[in-house]
């Protein structure tokens, strides 16, 4: 298999996962070499880390928007959301990890996050 080749794989399961075609093009002021980071972390995440055996979809995409809203990342909570709403993760499954989150992360965390979620929320009525 060639990087290409791998780098495909990672952006077929991306789509697969978002429901969309995963675009990541260069920002504004950025260099050339941005575009390295992009596949890189691309095959990382999706190539490597999602398809793994060891944990089913369901549970992986509940994990993921755990870890996400734990950091207080909104945009990579974004993206973790509709992927777990993509992936049959249900509304009510996704207030409850809200819930045990903040237990475990802090009210104010959770509460952040659940911003995002209510923004995700909407996006799919």
């Amino acid at each position: 298999m060639t990087d290409q080749d791998g780098y495909q794989r990672a952006l077929d399961n991306a789509e697969r996962l978002l429901g969309q075609p995963l675009t990541l093009p260069l920002g504004e002021g950025e260099p050339p070499v941005g575009q390295d980071f992009r596949r890189l972390a691309t095959v990382q995440t999706f190539g490597e880390a999602w398809p793994r055996p060891g944990l089913d979809l369901h549970s992986r995409c509940l994990v993921s928007v755990a870890i996400a809203a734990a950091l207080g990342t909104h945009e990579p909570l974004r993206g973790q959301l509709r992927i777990a709403l993509q992936s049959g993760v249900t509304k009510e499954e996704i207030v409850e990890l809200f819930i045990h989150l903040a237990a475990y992360a802090g009210a104010a965390r959770a509460f952040d996050g659940y911003q995002v979620v209510a923004a995700v929320f909407a996006e799919r009525p």
